[in-house]
């Protein structure tokens, strides 16, 4: 078996060059429904570079340090601007109903990387090093307990924590925006509901 091979055909089948980089768009993605995703997008990439920063001077810089302080706090916004582009992003498609004509595994992806991304959110609370994300790990461990998931994640477990926020949630959340984009880029932006059953011409 060659996965190169497997690989390299899986692409050509399911992506054109036009798709993957395309030079024209659609006239009706001159929306601003159309933007919320890329906001996301934009702010996903704030957050890993902040992340990657904070992460190689550690928790003592960013709550001591002039600058550590500044990119904590851009890391922070970062998520509130995630989180409410996401958000809008998912009640636009919803009343797009963006799932028409096949695309149901865009948008299952798109919903499974909305509650990951929750609980990197949390994990990351949990990350704090301060009495803030203390709290949150007390308050957290009781409702974890109750759903039955204290055997796979222990909030109070400072290394699990770290460990799942600065590498395995985001590399997880990172894979499924990428299958997300591999996907919209395969089917294109769903049309509006009205243009349906029109022919939508480049501009």
């Amino acid at each position: 078996m060659n996965i190169t091979k497997k690989a390299q055909g899986f692409l050509e089948e399911n992506l054109t060059l036009d798709d993957m980089l395309p030079t024209k768009m659609p006239v009706y993605v001159n929306s601003v429904a159309y933007l919320f995703g890329v906001l996301a997008l934009s702010a996903l990439g704030m957050l890993i570079a902040t992340g990657v920063i904070m992460s190689l001077f550690g928790p003592d810089w960013y709550h001591n340090s002039g600058v550590g302080l500044f990119f904590n706090s851009m890391h922070f916004w970062s998520v509130q601007v995630f989180f409410g582009g996401i958000i809008m992003h998912l009640i636009a498609k919803y009343f797009m109903a963006a799932w028409r004509n096949g695309r149901w595994l865009s948008w299952f992806v798109g919903a499974l990387t909305f509650g990951i991304a929750i609980v990197t959110g949390l994990t990351g609370f949990l990350s704090q090093s301060n009495w803030d994300s203390q709290w949150i790990a007390v308050q957290s461990k009781d409702a974890i307990n109750a759903a039955g998931l204290g055997q796979l994640f222990n909030p109070m477990d400072t290394g699990q924590v770290l460990t799942l926020h600065v590498v395995f949630l985001p590399l997880l959340v990172s894979l499924l925006v990428g299958v997300h984009l591999f996907l919209i880029r395969r089917d294109s932006p769903v049309r509006p509901i009205r243009e349906d059953e029109k022919e939508v011409k480049p501009q």
